[in-house]
């Protein structure tokens, strides 16, 4: 059976929207940390350079996936 909002308390989705707030927000900030670093920028533009020339492996090709 699904939980539907009507069925939870004040309490539970004030939580619920706490958690989810809380998540997103520390998501944002750890995106803009790494932003602020000069070799995850260097090393994201690597990874895109790989990709574009084929230099990567699907997870089918990987040991153990």
């Amino acid at each position: 059976m699904d939980t539907q909002i009507k069925d939870l308390s004040v309490n539970e989705f004030k939580e619920l929207v706490e958690t989810t707030v809380r998540q997103s927000v520390e998501g944002i900030l750890e995106d803009y940390i790494a932003m602020q670093s000069k070799n995850y920028i260097l090393s994201v533009a690597e990874a895109r350079q790989d990709y574009k020339t084929g230099n990567y492996k699907t997870l089918g090709e990987m040991p153990d996936a």
